[in-house]
């Protein structure tokens, strides 16, 4: 990443999370899934397509990761989106990537930005990784860096769908979905990313999204999950 908000992880921010720490949600929620999801390393790079790190905005050299604090007021999120109320587990995928793959230090600070992804997330703690997904913003001197130069992205995004992986596990348990209703999506993209004086940059984007979708509720954020995208 170099100056920008997405180094190489499968998702728009940086992150070095462990195999095993990345299947910890979809392990508790779906032990089928976990056995054939942890054969899948999760690949640098937002899960094999390019690194966004490919991609030079301006001046900073590197993005050490630090742990990301709790939102300090989920009042202020800045630019970014607010959850959408949708039911649907692949339409609210797709929104949460367009999310997580859009970003504006001209108007939104680091703690607004982690208030307004915060938001998505599920309030049911027991199935919250809020760590893998706050984990991915960069640190306060990267983040004020990025905000010198103006730095924002816009998403696009193409198509989500379940992977392979996660349809066999129903198939071979349907039943196992009913404990926390926790689907497993992959959804794929654009983001595209400007800075000042007109620098720009864009790439194909793709993240494996864990989202809850309880019946007569709508759909939030759990984590983001192993990437298995066939």
């Amino acid at each position: 990443m170099r100056n920008r908000l997405s180094p190489s992880s499968g998702s728009p921010f940086g992150s070095s999370w462990s195999v095993t720490q990345r299947l910890t949600v979809v392990a508790v929620v779906i032990g089928v899934l976990l056995a054939t999801a942890a054969a899948v390393a999760w690949v640098s790079g937002r899960g094999g397509a390019p690194s966004p790190s490919r991609t030079t905005a301006a001046a900073a050299t590197s993005n050490p990761r630090s742990a990301a604090p709790a939102p300090k007021a989920a009042s202020e999120t800045g630019a970014v989106a607010k959850p959408p109320q949708i039911s649907e587990p692949v339409a609210y995928a797709r929104a949460a990537a367009r999310m997580l793959w859009s970003y504006d230090t001209r108007d939104t600070s680091r703690d607004q930005q982690l208030a307004g992804m915060h938001a998505w997330m599920t309030r049911e703690t027991k199935y919250a990784d809020w760590a893998s997904v706050s984990g991915q913003v960069p640190d306060p001197l990267l983040w004020s860096r990025m905000a010198d130069q103006d730095q924002h992205a816009s998403a696009h995004v193409t198509e989500g769908h379940y992977p392979g992986a996660f349809k066999a596990a129903l198939a071979d348990d349907p039943s196992a979905i009913t404990e926390a209703y926790i689907y497993v999506v992959t959804v794929n993209g654009k983001q595209q990313i400007t800075w000042t004086k007109g620098g720009s940059g864009a790439e194909e984007r793709a993240v494996t999204l864990a989202v809850q979708c309880r019946p007569g509720h709508d759909c939030t954020l759990a984590a983001i999950a192993p990437s298995v995208t066939q």
